[in-house]
């Protein structure tokens, strides 16, 4: 990855750099929904994907603004897949570009797995949407991966109390992890749906139906259940320093939503 060439117009006034008098530092500076197509490492290889990007930095209070157009420069000339190592690489390409010590960016974009349905084996593509942040502040880095997993709940006092069925509801499983390394999204992903009553499939046939609805009527879940199996998952695996998960239910027979969180030692979220 080349850093891009650095341009000077000695003829120009440079209005950014001049000094600032009103003694205030500014903690975050720079571009919010930025869209921009970018590749992604994954296990299967690389996957092109759109992202919608905020990159900034923090401002001395002596200097009086920064240098939108470098970050446009810097994204744009960052061509590694996306994966910790090259999140890490263009943090310090950001910093070094825009002359800061401290500096954060947000990566959001839809991830696609290939899946097979359960019975029929019929692969389609779901879709997920996936968080990455890097935040550069007192020296250290910290990474975040968040993702957003849509699953089966179903619930078991319905199950209880009725002599045939039971409601379910459509739930999105939020996880953001703070990592000591690198961690596919699959990861997150598999955990959100191996704790649910159900996991999700782009394309089912009818075999596959009869299948997820018993699945989750054998496998009831509270939102409450839901968010703590989840933890209990994520807790275990030793590059997450800490996490946040929530579940969202979108209650089939109300008109709210039921909702859980648990956070154990995450700074994103805390």
């Amino acid at each position: 990855m080349n850093a891009p060439e650095k341009i000077h117009h000695p003829s120009l006034p440079d209005v950014q750099s001049v000094q600032d008098t009103r003694e205030l530092p500014i903690q975050r500076v720079g571009i919010k929904s930025m869209r921009h197509p970018v590749h992604i490492n994954t296990p299967h290889g690389p996957m092109a994907s759109v992202a919608m990007v905020d990159m900034m930095v923090a401002l001395p209070a002596d200097k009086k603004g920064t240098h939108m157009s470098r970050f446009l420069e810097v994204f744009q000339a960052h061509d590694a897949p996306l994966d910790a190592d090259s999140l890490h690489a263009l943090m310090h390409v950001m910093l070094d570009r825009l002359e800061a010590d401290e500096g954060y960016f947000r990566i959001s974009l839809p991830y696609f797995v290939r899946k097979a349905a359960p019975v029929s084996g019929v692969i389609s593509l779901m879709d997920y949407e996936v968080i990455w942040e890097v935040e550069r502040k007192a020296g250290s880095e910290r990474l975040s991966l968040t993702t957003v997993v849509p699953v089966t709940s179903l619930c078991p006092c319905s199950k209880k109390i009725s002599d045939y069925g039971a409601h379910n509801q459509r739930s999105h499983v939020t996880i953001t992890a703070d990592l000591s390394s690198g961690m596919s999204p699959e990861t997150l992903i598999q955990i959100a749906e191996q704790s649910a009553s159900c996991e999700l499939w782009g394309l089912l046939k009818r075999p596959d139906e009869k299948y997820v609805t018993e699945r989750a009527y054998d496998n009831p879940k509270f939102v409450e259940d839901l968010v703590r199996d989840v933890a209990i998952r994520v807790a275990a695996d030793p590059r997450v320093l800490g996490f946040t998960v929530e579940s969202e239910n979108f209650e089939s027979i109300h008109n709210h939503s039921a909702y859980a969180r648990i956070n154990q030692g995450s700074r994103s979220n805390a």
